[in-house]
Protein backbone atom coordinates (compact mmCIF):
# COMPACT_ATOMS: atom_id res chain seq x y z
CA UNK A 1 0.00 0.00 0.00
CA UNK A 2 2.91 2.47 0.75
CA UNK A 3 4.67 1.62 -2.18
CA UNK A 4 1.28 2.52 -4.49
CA UNK A 5 0.81 5.93 -2.28
CA UNK A 6 4.89 6.81 -3.40
CA UNK A 7 3.80 5.92 -6.79
CA UNK A 8 0.83 7.79 -7.03
CA UNK A 9 3.02 10.90 -5.29
CA UNK A 10 5.36 10.94 -8.06
CA UNK A 11 3.01 10.21 -10.79
CA UNK A 12 1.65 13.69 -9.53
CA UNK A 13 4.71 15.51 -9.36
CA UNK A 14 6.36 14.52 -12.56
CA UNK A 15 2.78 15.96 -14.33
CA UNK A 16 3.46 18.80 -11.98
CA UNK A 17 7.11 19.39 -13.24
CA UNK A 18 5.74 18.74 -17.13
CA UNK A 19 3.04 21.42 -16.75
CA UNK A 20 5.35 24.17 -14.90
CA UNK A 21 8.53 23.73 -17.31
CA UNK A 22 6.48 23.45 -20.50
CA UNK A 23 4.19 26.54 -19.86
CA UNK A 24 7.70 29.02 -21.35
CA UNK A 25 7.13 32.57 -22.95
CA UNK A 26 9.99 34.59 -24.35
CA UNK A 27 9.76 38.28 -22.87
CA UNK A 28 9.61 40.80 -25.31
CA UNK A 29 11.62 43.38 -23.54
CA UNK A 30 14.09 41.38 -21.64
CA UNK A 31 14.54 38.29 -24.46
CA UNK A 32 14.49 36.04 -21.38
CA UNK A 33 12.87 32.80 -21.40
CA UNK A 34 10.40 32.17 -18.47
CA UNK A 35 7.73 29.96 -17.24
CA UNK A 36 4.31 31.53 -17.29
CA UNK A 37 1.13 30.45 -18.04
CA UNK A 38 -0.75 34.23 -17.61
CA UNK A 39 -0.89 36.01 -20.93
CA UNK A 40 0.02 39.68 -20.92
CA UNK A 41 -3.66 40.64 -21.24
CA UNK A 42 -4.48 38.26 -18.19
CA UNK A 43 -1.89 40.13 -15.76
CA UNK A 44 -3.47 43.42 -16.71
CA UNK A 45 -6.93 41.91 -16.11
CA UNK A 46 -5.55 40.73 -12.82
CA UNK A 47 -3.86 44.12 -12.05
CA UNK A 48 -7.07 45.95 -12.48
CA UNK A 49 -8.96 43.72 -10.70
CA UNK A 50 -6.75 43.76 -7.22
CA UNK A 51 -5.87 47.66 -7.44
CA UNK A 52 -9.16 48.71 -5.72
CA UNK A 53 -8.58 46.51 -2.93
CA UNK A 54 -4.98 47.17 -2.29
CA UNK A 55 -5.57 50.53 -2.42
CA UNK A 56 -8.38 50.14 0.95
CA UNK A 57 -5.38 48.18 2.59
CA UNK A 58 -3.65 51.66 2.50
CA UNK A 59 -6.55 54.02 3.31
CA UNK A 60 -7.13 54.70 -0.80
CA UNK A 61 -5.67 56.92 -2.71
CA UNK A 62 -4.19 59.95 -1.03
CA UNK A 63 -6.84 63.35 -2.03
CA UNK A 64 -4.34 65.95 -3.70
CA UNK A 65 -4.61 66.03 -7.71
CA UNK A 66 -0.90 67.53 -7.59
CA UNK A 67 0.62 65.42 -5.62
CA UNK A 68 -1.10 62.26 -7.99
CA UNK A 69 -0.31 64.15 -11.02
CA UNK A 70 3.65 65.08 -9.89
CA UNK A 71 4.00 61.30 -9.15
CA UNK A 72 2.64 60.40 -11.95
CA UNK A 73 4.59 62.72 -14.34
CA UNK A 74 7.58 61.25 -13.34
CA UNK A 75 6.54 57.54 -13.92
CA UNK A 76 5.50 58.55 -17.67
CA UNK A 77 8.43 60.17 -18.01
CA UNK A 78 10.61 56.57 -17.18
CA UNK A 79 8.18 54.45 -18.87
CA UNK A 80 8.44 56.39 -22.32
CA UNK A 81 12.46 57.27 -21.78
CA UNK A 82 13.48 53.42 -21.53
CA UNK A 83 13.15 49.98 -22.48
CA UNK A 84 9.89 49.84 -20.43
CA UNK A 85 8.14 51.78 -23.64
CA UNK A 86 8.37 48.10 -25.68
CA UNK A 87 6.10 46.21 -23.18
CA UNK A 88 2.24 45.94 -23.67
CA UNK A 89 1.61 46.88 -20.35
CA UNK A 90 -0.33 50.33 -19.79
CA UNK A 91 1.16 52.00 -16.69
CA UNK A 92 -0.68 54.19 -14.22
CA UNK A 93 0.90 55.66 -10.96
CA UNK A 94 -1.47 55.83 -8.08
CA UNK A 95 -0.14 57.82 -4.09
CA UNK A 96 -1.83 55.63 -1.60
CA UNK A 97 -2.76 58.16 1.74
CA UNK A 98 -0.85 55.58 3.90
CA UNK A 99 1.42 58.62 5.66
CA UNK A 100 3.36 55.61 7.83
CA UNK A 101 3.99 52.71 6.02
CA UNK A 102 6.96 53.04 3.63
CA UNK A 103 6.28 51.06 0.88
CA UNK A 104 5.73 50.91 -2.90
CA UNK A 105 4.40 48.01 -5.26
CA UNK A 106 3.60 47.22 -8.39
CA UNK A 107 0.88 44.62 -9.57
CA UNK A 108 1.00 42.89 -12.58
CA UNK A 109 0.28 44.52 -15.73
CA UNK A 110 1.17 47.87 -14.87
CA UNK A 111 -0.29 49.20 -12.02
CA UNK A 112 2.11 51.12 -9.94
CA UNK A 113 1.99 52.35 -6.12
CA UNK A 114 3.69 54.46 -3.52
CA UNK A 115 3.11 55.48 -0.40
CA UNK A 116 2.62 59.07 1.20
CA UNK A 117 4.74 57.22 4.06
CA UNK A 118 7.11 56.82 1.43
CA UNK A 119 7.36 60.17 -0.23
CA UNK A 120 7.68 62.15 2.84
CA UNK A 121 11.26 59.96 3.04
CA UNK A 122 12.64 61.41 -0.04
CA UNK A 123 14.72 64.14 -0.88
CA UNK A 124 14.65 64.56 -5.13
CA UNK A 125 12.85 63.58 -7.91
CA UNK A 126 15.30 61.51 -8.96
CA UNK A 127 15.14 59.18 -6.11
CA UNK A 128 11.27 59.15 -6.90
CA UNK A 129 12.41 58.24 -10.16
CA UNK A 130 14.30 55.48 -9.14
CA UNK A 131 11.30 53.81 -7.13
CA UNK A 132 8.83 53.98 -9.97
CA UNK A 133 11.67 52.54 -12.33
CA UNK A 134 12.14 49.57 -9.77
CA UNK A 135 8.42 48.71 -9.79
CA UNK A 136 8.59 49.34 -13.76
CA UNK A 137 10.79 46.78 -13.60
CA UNK A 138 9.04 44.18 -11.89
CA UNK A 139 6.41 44.68 -14.27
CA UNK A 140 8.66 44.02 -17.38
CA UNK A 141 10.48 41.43 -15.42
CA UNK A 142 6.89 39.63 -15.25
CA UNK A 143 7.71 38.77 -11.69
CA UNK A 144 3.71 37.99 -10.81
CA UNK A 145 3.38 35.88 -13.52
CA UNK A 146 6.45 34.15 -12.72
CA UNK A 147 5.12 33.78 -8.96
CA UNK A 148 1.91 32.45 -9.88
CA UNK A 149 3.47 29.41 -11.59
CA UNK A 150 5.64 28.75 -9.01
CA UNK A 151 3.17 29.24 -6.47
CA UNK A 152 0.96 26.47 -8.74
CA UNK A 153 3.24 24.49 -8.67
CA UNK A 154 4.75 24.36 -5.26
CA UNK A 155 1.28 23.54 -4.03
CA UNK A 156 1.14 20.48 -6.64
CA UNK A 157 4.85 19.39 -4.96
CA UNK A 158 3.05 19.86 -1.40
CA UNK A 159 0.26 17.57 -2.77
CA UNK A 160 2.56 15.12 -3.86
CA UNK A 161 4.75 14.80 -1.16
CA UNK A 162 1.31 14.23 1.51
CA UNK A 163 0.20 11.59 -1.32
CA UNK A 164 3.35 9.54 -1.46
CA UNK A 165 3.61 9.85 2.73
CA UNK A 166 0.08 9.30 3.08
CA UNK A 167 -0.61 6.41 6.13
CA UNK A 168 -2.84 6.18 9.10
CA UNK A 169 -0.53 7.34 11.77
CA UNK A 170 -0.66 10.58 9.91
CA UNK A 171 2.47 11.10 7.86
CA UNK A 172 1.39 12.42 5.24
CA UNK A 173 0.13 15.36 6.85
CA UNK A 174 3.42 15.77 8.35
CA UNK A 175 5.29 15.33 5.31
CA UNK A 176 3.12 17.93 3.38
CA UNK A 177 3.27 20.89 6.29
CA UNK A 178 7.25 20.03 5.60
CA UNK A 179 7.08 20.37 1.70
CA UNK A 180 5.02 23.69 2.42
CA UNK A 181 7.50 25.51 4.88
CA UNK A 182 10.23 24.55 2.32
CA UNK A 183 8.09 25.25 -0.68
CA UNK A 184 7.75 29.21 1.09
CA UNK A 185 11.44 29.64 1.81
CA UNK A 186 12.39 28.92 -2.14
CA UNK A 187 9.83 31.17 -2.85
CA UNK A 188 11.07 33.70 -0.76
CA UNK A 189 14.33 33.16 -2.64
CA UNK A 190 12.67 34.41 -5.40
CA UNK A 191 11.64 37.22 -4.41
CA UNK A 192 14.56 38.44 -3.02
CA UNK A 193 15.78 37.50 -6.79
CA UNK A 194 13.09 39.66 -8.25
CA UNK A 195 13.88 42.57 -6.18
CA UNK A 196 17.85 42.53 -7.31
CA UNK A 197 16.76 42.30 -10.85
CA UNK A 198 14.30 44.95 -10.30
CA UNK A 199 16.76 47.10 -8.85
CA UNK A 200 19.28 46.34 -12.32
CA UNK A 201 15.81 47.24 -14.62
CA UNK A 202 15.28 50.39 -11.86
CA UNK A 203 19.28 52.14 -12.88
CA UNK A 204 18.63 51.45 -16.46
CA UNK A 205 15.35 52.63 -17.00
CA UNK A 206 16.13 56.31 -14.94
CA UNK A 207 19.15 55.95 -16.67
CA UNK A 208 17.26 55.49 -20.32
CA UNK A 209 14.82 58.43 -19.01
CA UNK A 210 17.54 61.08 -18.17
CA UNK A 211 18.10 60.46 -14.41
CA UNK A 212 21.07 59.95 -12.89
CA UNK A 213 20.78 56.14 -11.46
CA UNK A 214 23.29 57.50 -8.42
CA UNK A 215 19.94 58.60 -6.73
CA UNK A 216 19.25 55.27 -6.21
CA UNK A 217 21.94 54.88 -4.05
CA UNK A 218 20.45 57.69 -2.13
CA UNK A 219 17.28 55.56 -1.99
CA UNK A 220 18.62 53.08 -0.66
CA UNK A 221 20.07 54.53 2.30
CA UNK A 222 16.96 55.73 3.03
CA UNK A 223 15.09 52.73 2.98
CA UNK A 224 17.98 51.63 5.32
CA UNK A 225 17.28 54.34 7.74
CA UNK A 226 13.81 54.41 7.74
CA UNK A 227 13.16 50.25 8.22
CA UNK A 228 15.51 50.59 11.19
CA UNK A 229 17.79 46.93 12.13
CA UNK A 230 16.34 43.96 10.99
CA UNK A 231 14.97 41.58 13.17
CA UNK A 232 15.36 38.49 11.52
CA UNK A 233 18.14 36.94 9.13
CA UNK A 234 17.92 38.59 5.12
CA UNK A 235 17.88 34.71 4.16
CA UNK A 236 13.98 34.67 5.68
CA UNK A 237 13.58 38.21 4.16
CA UNK A 238 11.59 38.79 0.79
CA UNK A 239 13.83 42.03 0.05
CA UNK A 240 17.52 42.19 0.36
CA UNK A 241 19.10 44.25 2.71
CA UNK A 242 19.36 47.95 1.62
CA UNK A 243 22.84 47.84 2.06
CA UNK A 244 23.89 44.98 -0.05
CA UNK A 245 21.45 46.55 -2.79
CA UNK A 246 23.41 49.77 -2.23
CA UNK A 247 26.42 47.50 -3.33
CA UNK A 248 24.49 45.28 -5.91
CA UNK A 249 23.72 49.24 -7.74
CA UNK A 250 27.23 50.64 -7.72
CA UNK A 251 28.12 47.76 -9.56
CA UNK A 252 25.36 47.93 -11.59
CA UNK A 253 26.09 51.61 -12.66
CA UNK A 254 29.69 51.17 -13.14
CA UNK A 255 28.61 48.54 -16.17
CA UNK A 256 26.56 50.60 -17.69
CA UNK A 257 29.16 53.48 -17.12
CA UNK A 258 32.21 52.03 -17.44
CA UNK A 259 34.12 55.72 -18.25
CA UNK A 260 31.68 57.67 -14.88
CA UNK A 261 28.07 58.42 -15.22
CA UNK A 262 27.30 61.26 -18.11
CA UNK A 263 27.05 64.53 -17.01
CA UNK A 264 23.77 65.33 -18.90
CA UNK A 265 22.16 63.14 -16.50
CA UNK A 266 19.51 64.74 -13.89
CA UNK A 267 19.10 64.36 -10.02
CA UNK A 268 15.43 66.33 -10.42
CA UNK A 269 14.58 69.59 -9.03
CA UNK A 270 15.11 69.17 -5.54
CA UNK A 271 12.66 72.76 -5.10
CA UNK A 272 10.20 71.70 -6.63
CA UNK A 273 9.99 67.87 -4.84
CA UNK A 274 10.19 69.98 -1.58
CA UNK A 275 7.33 71.30 -2.26
CA UNK A 276 5.38 68.21 -3.15
CA UNK A 277 6.97 66.58 0.48
CA UNK A 278 5.01 69.21 2.28
CA UNK A 279 1.87 69.12 0.28
CA UNK A 280 1.98 65.25 1.78
CA UNK A 281 3.29 66.20 5.52
CA UNK A 282 7.21 65.83 4.80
Amino acid sequence: MRGRHIFLGLAVAVIGAVMYYCNQQVNPVTGEKQHISLSPQQEIAMGMAAAPEMEQQFGGELPDASVQEAVSRVGRKVVAGSDAARSEYKYDFHVLRDPETVNAFALPGGQVFVTAGLLKHLTSEGQLSGVLAHEVGHVVGRHSAEHVAKAQFTQILVGAAGVAASDDRGDGQRAAAIAAMVGSLVNMKFSRQDESEADAFGVKYMSQAGYDPRAMIDLMRILKEASGPSRQPEFLNTHPDPGNREQAIQAEIARLFPNGVPSGLAKGDDASFARLRERVGG
